[in-house]
């Protein structure tokens, strides 16, 4: 299963990228607005040295764009302490899977639904996760429906276009739940043959310890299954978060790293 997922990992950013190999790391150049990162070949068994890790620093100088890694911890255990080592900040999260048999589906009071490609839940979907990333964690917090009506009328209008691009290619799927208040949680799953990885689930602060980002999730994996999805992924900030995963039927099957 964690091969599965490490090959996983190394394809889902060819929907926004283009791979250029660099010593034992592919550096994913994006195509899109947002930069992407370079990770270690799956399966090359490579022991990663911080000398490798310079090739890297180099080749992103070059190209001006920013130095980050991501990987599968447990298939390339030499990465993090030799990112450490070339002055990286590393870290390292819950990474976790669910197959068709573990669904246990979460509802909350709230519509959760598929959204749409129209540039007005798009907005509001980017809004919610930009606010609830912004105060991270699960406690209850400030931003609620003023903040987000702000954040997206104020989203820059290529953000907005290239969000609703990768939803209309069928690359983002996006979910939302949805009050008398209108959207306060959202997340996307990214589906690449059989498998998909869940990301950018988020509720509006001040709507936090109301099961919404559970139902969220299980409005995603319902859709994956649907969609002939068999295993469903996500990295989890923290183990707090991993539990809210773990309601769903998500179990931990090793550690997802990033360094920068």
């Amino acid at each position: 299963m964690i091969t599965r997922v490490d090959d996983y990992l190394h394809k889902v950013p060819l929907s926004g990228a283009v791979p250029e190999q660099v010593g034992p790391f592919t550096l994913f150049r994006s195509t899109t607005i947002w930069p992407y990162y370079a990770r270690p070949v799956p399966g090359s068994g490579a022991t990663i040295q911080p000398a490798d890790i310079e090739l890297v620093r180099e080749r992103c100088a070059e190209l001006e764009i920013p130095l980050s890694f991501e990987w599968v911890v447990e298939t390339c255990p030499s990465l993090g302490p030799a990112a450490a080592a070339a002055g990286l900040t590393v870290v390292e999260h819950p990474l976790l899977v669910l197959e068709r048999a573990d669904f246990r589906p979460a509802v909350a009071d709230a519509r959760c639904e598929i959204i749409s490609a129209d540039e007005g839940p798009v907005r509001q979907a980017r809004a919610v996760a930009g606010l609830a990333f912004g105060e991270p964690g699960t406690a209850v917090g400030s931003a609620g429906p003023a903040e987000r009506d702000a954040a997206a009328a104020g989203m820059a209008a290529d953000t907005v276009a290239a969000l609703q691009d990768r939803m209309r290619r069928g690359v983002s799927v996006t979910a939302s739940a949805f009050t008398d208040e209108g959207m306060v949680a959202s997340g996307t799953h990214q589906p690449v043959g059989s498998m998909t990885e869940i990301v950018g689930v988020g509720t509006l602060p001040s709507m936090r310890r109301r099961g919404l980002g559970a139902a969220v999730t299980s409005t995603l994996v319902e859709h994956a299954l649907d969609n002939g999805v068999d295993v469903v992924l996500l990295s989890a900030e923290s183990d707090a978060v991993a539990a809210v995963y773990e309601r769903v039927g998500f179990h931990r099957i090793g550690h997802a790293g990033a360094a920068e």
